[in-house]
């Protein structure tokens, strides 16, 4: 499937897709409101994040079949001399192509996009219940290096 799997910003039309994977796991659906129409909270967030230059949804395809999302966030700090970092988060495949290198190509396709856009790291989070997520972004060389805090306003 890589030779043929394309990334590319997401675009509106995308958006009922990606809130279907968003909300088809077993965090996801306690979290996510999956109906028809979508609530305008979902697109009230993707203006959000499409109008901001700092952000990108980024969908994984297959011909047209929407197959992955993550979402990169770059953040300046005055840490490292003021350098640049990126966050990933949201990152979902769909059910159908889990186990077949789709999450791999998007986390790495993703680590490359960050380097372009001069970061000199690249963080993520993966919930304590997801313990195949934390071996996926390990074997992919991310390092649990700190301790990250959580709180739910």
């Amino acid at each position: 499937m890589g030779e043929s799997l394309m990334f590319k910003l997401a675009e509106k039309k995308d958006l009922d897709g990606i809130i279907a994977m968003l909300a088809d796991d077993e965090l996801g659906n306690k979290r996510e409101r999956y109906e028809h129409p979508l609530p305008s909270n979902y697109v009230k967030a993707f203006d959000a994040i499409t109008a901001d230059p700092n952000n990108e949804l980024v969908i994984a395809c297959y011909e047209d079949e929407l197959l992955a999302v993550l979402q990169i966030t770059y953040i300046p700090y005055l840490t490292y001399q003021g350098g640049w970092r990126a966050t990933i988060e949201g990152v979902r495949t769909s059910a159908a192509a889990r186990g077949k290198g789709t999450g791999t190509e998007l986390i790495q396709w993703a680590i490359q996009r960050t380097k372009e856009r001069g970061c000199h790291l690249v963080q993520l989070t993966t919930d304590k219940a997801r313990p195949d997520a934390l071996r996926f972004y390990e074997k992919l060389g991310f390092k649990a290096t700190h301790q990250g805090l959580k709180l739910h306003l």
